[in-house]
């Protein structure tokens, strides 16, 4: 039987995450974006709140949240701010390559010692001259007797330089194109290993990207996750779940505008009476409202086929396509709301509008999602 209902632990945990992004986020957004600072103390008090990686196993001392847990508060955090749930997401998206192949003594190595403080972890997989196309990497590895050496540069990486361990894949052998990929744990401090930070984002810009450089970075073969050769279905299996979390971002930021659009709509007057009674204002809310009500079934609908074992690349993709490119059109609306006040910073739809845009291209772009869901249904029959 269907159950649409959340568990009381769940909803207990929305509650904390609600009341944190009201108190804490919310107010603090617009500052962060308009300085591009790194969001340290928020970081720290979600680590205090023990929402910072809950997706690490029990067995690591971590919560071992599942991905509808994961998704429940990825919506809360990001209805405050797109760009510092961005920096908790990308945390939870480095560490996941390590749970889904890393062995019991890699997982308690690398997942353990996060817990214990605001630290973060990393995914470096595009570069500067490919993102979707992943198996063209030209990051390169080499074999010295008990150790990989890394050169190269990846680029967009979220928590870049500023993660403690970095899930880096890199090619062996370009021959072998996707098969000739590895996924290595490269620790913050390897010699070698450095990094720039990206100024000038359109938005989210509380959340840290950068460019990472591996100059003869050296480390042991131990931090190789899988078999040699299986980095590529590694960082693919890990996009698979990890789109789940960016749709529910989208979700939350969606939500947000609509309460913002809401709000105004219900101050500002026009003719003598505020504009929610005008009928194309009403349309208006009401197709925000349809979208997120949409968006976010569908989202835990991959959620629950992720945390079942079940198959989710079809799923994933369409909750992270479909959310994403609602909320975008959300926030479109919302600024149409505003008028005049929409285009600037004194209100925050503007903000969101140009924090949602990276949902439709990180994770895998809209794009893709939709040759991933063409390949679904073609090879279906």
């Amino acid at each position: 039987m269907i159950n649409f209902s959340l568990s009381d632990e769940q909803k207990q945990m929305q509650q904390l995450a609600r009341q944190f992004t009201r108190d804490v986020i919310v107010p603090q957004a617009a500052a962060f974006d308009r300085s591009e600072a790194f969001p340290k103390e928020i970081v720290a008090q979600v680590h205090d709140l023990g929402l910072l990686n809950a997706i690490i196993p029990e067995s690591c001392s971590g919560l071992g949240l599942g991905m509808l847990d994961e998704v429940i508060l990825g919506e809360e955090f990001a209805y405050g701010c797109m760009g510092i749930y961005t920096i908790l997401m990308a945390s939870d998206l480095g560490t996941t390559p390590i749970i889904l192949a890393g062995t019991e003594e890699q997982k308690k190595r690398f997942l353990s010692p996060l817990l214990k403080g605001p630290n973060l972890a990393a995914f470096a997989l595009s570069e500067p001259d490919n993102g979707s196309d992943a198996a063209a990497m030209k990051t390169r590895a080499s074999f010295d007797g008990d150790d990989v050496i890394l050169n190269g540069n990846k680029m967009w990486i979220t928590n870049g330089g500023l993660a403690d361990i970095t899930v880096v894949f890199a090619s062996f052998d370009p021959d072998l194109k996707h098969k000739g990929v590895l996924a290595v744990v490269v620790e913050k401090d390897a010699p070698g290993f450095s990094h720039q930070k990206i100024h000038g984002k359109m938005g989210q810009r509380a959340s840290w990207t950068a460019e990472l450089i591996f100059d003869n970075v050296r480390v042991p073969k131990a931090n190789i996750l899988g078999e040699v050769g299986e980095g590529f279905k590694i960082a693919m299996k890990t996009l698979d779940k990890t789109r789940v979390p960016v749709a529910a971002g989208s979700v939350g930021l969606a939500r947000r505008a609509l309460d913002e659009s809401n709000k105004y709509a219900s101050e500002r007057l026009a003719f003598g009476k505020p504009i929610n009674q005008i009928q194309s204002i009403q349309i208006k809310l009401a197709e925000m409202k349809m979208g997120i009500e949409t968006a976010r079934w569908q989202t835990f609908y991959a959620a629950w086929l992720v945390d079942n074992g079940m198959p989710h690349t079809e799923a994933s993709a369409i909750a992270k396509c479909y959310a994403s490119d609602m909320a975008f059109n959300a926030a479109n609306e919302a600024i149409q709301v505003h008028g005049g006040y929409g285009y600037v910073n004194e209100y925050p739809v503007e903000k969101l509008l140009r924090d949602v845009k990276l949902n439709q291209i990180y994770e895998g772009t809209n794009e893709i999602q939709r040759l991933v869901i063409a390949r679904s249904v073609i090879y279906s029959l």
